[in-house]
């Protein structure tokens, strides 16, 4: 089964002297979710940018479904059926209401209203937060716009799911909620976090980032 993504001896660096990646190589399958751990500013969210291309590679290769990435519209092609959940929620909404930052993703994509407003129900439901639609958005709890960032990743239907620290202001109710969600997903997933517990439940398979290398953790 062919990888969904393949990265090959990247590099990166933010300035002379702040080098993150310094040959980065990992390979995502299928069904698979992906630890990736390590210490803060290891550049654990550095890696999931560049998987989207809001970060360029300053080395090395990034091949996504099938195709070597290079170029904007290389990158702007996969952006879809790679959702990146932010480690920030304030980074990712943008609407006035829940409602409508769900349904911006799919309504992008082409859907029409009618369809858009199924997925938004359908979305918001999954997630436990069918009375948030009307809601607006910059009135919510970090814990409540993170799930909500959630959904309007969800609401476009990706492959693979890219989550940056994913339980960072939950309250355990939702921390549990999410578990339960994530493993029932189909998605193969790329998970940072220092939440231990968290990866326990979920992840297949970790790695981790250090002086700027990828290693395997057994």
């Amino acid at each position: 089964m062919s990888a969904l993504f393949t990265l090959s001896d990247l590099h990166f660096a933010y300035g002379p002297e702040r080098p993150v990646l310094t040959g980065a190589s990992l390979t995502l399958a299928p069904g698979e979710r992906l630890a990736l751990v390590g210490d803060n500013g290891a550049g654990k969210s550095t890696l999931l940018a560049l998987m989207v291309g809001l970060l360029k590679p300053q080395g090395g290769t990034i091949a996504a479904f099938g195709r070597d990435r290079r170029t904007e519209a290389d990158f702007a092609e996969i952006r879809p059926r790679a959702g990146f959940v932010f480690q920030d929620p304030d980074d990712q909404l943008f609407c006035p209401t829940v409602a409508e930052d769900v349904a911006f993703g799919p309504l992008n994509l082409g859907a029409g209203k009618a369809e858009a407003r199924a997925v938004v129900a359908e979305t918001l439901a999954m997630l436990d937060l069918t009375d948030f639609g009307p809601r607006v958005t910059h009135h919510l709890s970090g814990g409540e716009k993170r799930l909500v960032s959630l959904a309007a990743v969800l609401a476009m239907k990706p492959e693979v799911l890219l989550l940056d620290e994913p339980t960072n202001a939950l309250d355990a109710r939702h921390r549990a909620r999410l578990i339960e969600i994530l493993r029932g997903l189909p998605q193969a997933m790329v998970i940072v976090s220092h939440d231990a517990a968290f990866l326990d439940a979920l992840a297949t398979r970790r790695l981790r980032l250090e002086d700027g290398r990828l290693q395997a953790i057994t």
